[in-house]
């Protein structure tokens, strides 16, 4: 509920006579013996919603505006309600403060409820400054501290406590828990986001069989909606059912639907519905009307709108001039594509697709928070192309566009699946899971730059305190058992970046975690095994040994050189091997994929090739001249 501003025009739409149609009577809401406060705007705003200028923040302005302009109005109601009653007040915008502060001004008989710690709405307009000033507003105020929590383990509670006790702005409480004091936080760490995607559903698969649960006992919770694509392709390939709760899976949302439908357009031109869906996204001045008649000429001669569209003669004859050069030019842009086909890799043609196409340009000019996720989601998809490209090309087999068409189709296969099936892990960003609780959540991302995010303009102290005050909520979801991961690397717009693991981690007290060590080298000894280990009792009133902090209120200059000078060492570190001394039995070292053992080698100098089992990338068979491979015994 945002507060918007309202035009000149809109505000001509209220005259003062329109006040005189207000009943005088509040009806009543049968079931519930409830007055409706909206029931003030009866006649108005079905005039203003007819006039199609009233919404629902709209409505929320008139409210204030019209207890401004009527004081004998703001009477009337603040006579009806003597009692007023508020939850989730610490979602409340200053439009909604205004007029519960109008409204209780008479009788001073407000109770409101609330917890600061969880205020994370503020990119809809909600302002914390609501409830921490409640006590300001009404001085003869008292409050009531409810700080028992009935769903979360001792640990899981003892370590949110210690998150956002960080925080400087909030109402100071002692939340505690009765419940059993359960198992460490667990930390994972991973190589890149890919293998994140990996040990992630590594670990539900372990502890489903171990402890018994259900797919539905399990939460993946990420900080942008882009974030879902990792998860969502490490699931589908270990067969583990799943679902996007309150969004879209990855390649169903629109923005994803329609590059792919111009992926389609430029491997098969007469793909009927691509072309129907991208010819005038972004626009071009080619309408339905025109399109209605590309397709109904082509069906009446039977050919596919493509060969319709890309004949001169046939195009000036049943359109004008104007309309003729926009489809001749579309036709021309898809061929321009098509040429480039076979020179360049999936991931190259995709970035001149979605530039030269302008759904790049067109998504970036949308500043919303939506708008931004939209344009997260074609950087997340690109990135993906990109890992394809690179992988095929390690493995030996063809990586142009077409064939990463074809794993995108063996992918979402499973978009089909009954909707019935209600036993399935959940996935969802961290501001959807607010109110849920799951008995094992994962908080997954948890890397400088994306959590906290670095979507968060100047960075104020403000921005933070919010930022950690969703972690606490992510955390808090959690009943029984809790885990973070973070990836040391991350594609980011195709290219492999280093990354550090977020501050919040450092913050958490570290006597609540279960912090990851170095793997042993010879973790297996059997290829077919993959290593799992069971959640560790939380330790009492002990420290982890040889923990180490970093202050959150180290300047950005030395982190920034301290993140420099890693990502150099682990780069520097990191030596290949000759192709010609690995042999089957080896184990070794992917600077992406982790740590392996070599199956099985076939083939000649330079060509080749090695089977090898990793630990959490699974099986690969890799052309070692472009895999680059460490021996690590």
């Amino acid at each position: 509920m945002v507060a918007g501003s309202i035009s000149a025009a809109k505000n001509n739409l209220v005259s003062s006579e329109m006040y005189a149609t207000l009943p005088e009577t509040v009806e009543y809401d049968q079931s519930i013996k409830m007055p409706y406060i909206t029931t003030i705007y009866k006649e108005y705003t079905k005039r203003c919603f007819l006039a199609g200028a009233m919404d629902f923040d709209d409505l929320l302005m008139k409210t204030n505006v019209l207890f401004r302009n009527h004081p004998e109005i703001l009477d009337k109601y603040q006579r009806i309600f003597g009692y007023i009653l508020v939850d989730e007040y610490q979602d409340t915008n200053h439009s909604q403060y205004m007029i519960i502060k109008k409204l209780s001004a008479k009788h001073n008989n407000i109770c409101v409820v609330g917890d600061d710690a969880q205020s994370i709405y503020s990119f809809r307009g909600a302002r914390i400054e609501n409830i921490l000033n409640f006590q300001k507003d009404y001085p003869d105020h008292k409050v009531f501290k409810l700080e028992q929590n009935y769903r979360s383990t001792q640990t899981i509670v003892d370590a949110a406590n210690s998150i956002i006790a960080k925080n400087k702005r909030q109402i100071r409480k002692n939340v505690f828990s009765e419940k059993e004091v359960g198992t460490l936080i667990k930390v994972m760490s991973a190589i890149t986001d890919n293998e994140e995607g990996y040990l992630v559903s590594n670990e539900i698969i372990d502890t489903r069989m171990r402890e018994h649960f259900m797919f539905s006992d399990y939460a993946i919770l990420y900080r942008t909606n882009a974030q879902s694509r990792i998860f969502e392709e490490a699931l589908r390939k270990r067969n583990i059912p799943y679902r996007i709760y309150g969004g879209l899976s990855f390649y169903q949302r629109k923005e994803i639907k329609d590059l792919l439908a111009y992926f389609r357009m430029v491997i098969n031109p007469k793909d009927n519905e691509a072309f129907k869906r991208v010819i005038n996204y972004p626009a071009r001045g080619i309408g339905q009307t025109s399109l209605t008649k590309l397709e109904q000429f082509a069906s009446e001669n039977n050919i596919c709108i493509w060969e319709f569209a890309t004949n001169i003669p046939l195009l000036l004859g049943e359109f004008n001039k104007g309309t003729a050069a926009k489809i001749h030019e579309f036709t021309r842009l898809i061929e321009a594509f098509r040429e480039k086909l076979e020179p360049l890799s999936a991931f190259e043609l995709a970035t001149e697709i979605a530039t030269g196409t302008e759904i790049m340009k067109d998504l970036y000019k949308d500043q919303t928070p939506e708008g931004v996720s939209r344009y997260e989601n074609i950087q997340e998809l690109l990135n993906g192309i990109q890992e394809f490209s690179i992988s095929a090309k390690e493995e030996g087999t063809p990586n142009q566009l077409n064939n990463y068409m074809e794993d995108v189709a063996l992918l979402t296969d499973q978009d089909s699946e009954k909707e019935e099936d209600n036993d399935r892990v959940t996935l969802m960003t961290i501001h959807s899971a607010k109110g849920l609780e799951f008995k094992n959540v994962f908080i997954v991302g948890v890397e400088e730059n994306l959590f906290p995010s670095s979507q968060m303009g100047q960075k104020t102290l403000e921005d933070f305190e919010e930022e950690r005050r969703l972690f606490y909520v992510a955390l808090t979801r959690a009943e029984q058992h809790a885990y973070i991961s973070f990836a040391r690397q991350r594609y980011k717009w195709g290219k492999l970046e280093f990354c550090n693991k977020s501050r919040f981690i450092d913050e958490i007290d570290p006597q609540y975690l279960n912090m990851p060590v170095e793997k042993d080298p010879n973790f297996y000894s059997d290829s077919s095994d993959l290593p799992f280990s069971a959640p560790k009792p939380r330790p009492q009133n002990s420290q982890i040994p040889g923990f180490k902090t970093i202050s959150p209120n180290q300047p950005d200059m030395f982190q920034k050189l301290n993140k420099l000078r890693e990502a150099k060492k682990e780069i520097d570190a990191f030596e290949y091997s000759n192709p010609e001394e690995i042999q089957a039995g080896m184990l070794v070292e992917h600077q992406r994929f982790g740590r392996g053992k070599v199956l099985q080698m076939e083939g000649n100098v330079p060509d080749i090739k090695a089977t090898v089992f990793f630990q959490n990338a699974g099986k690969k068979q890799l052309l070692l001249k472009f895999a680059k491979l460490r021996i690590i015994s």
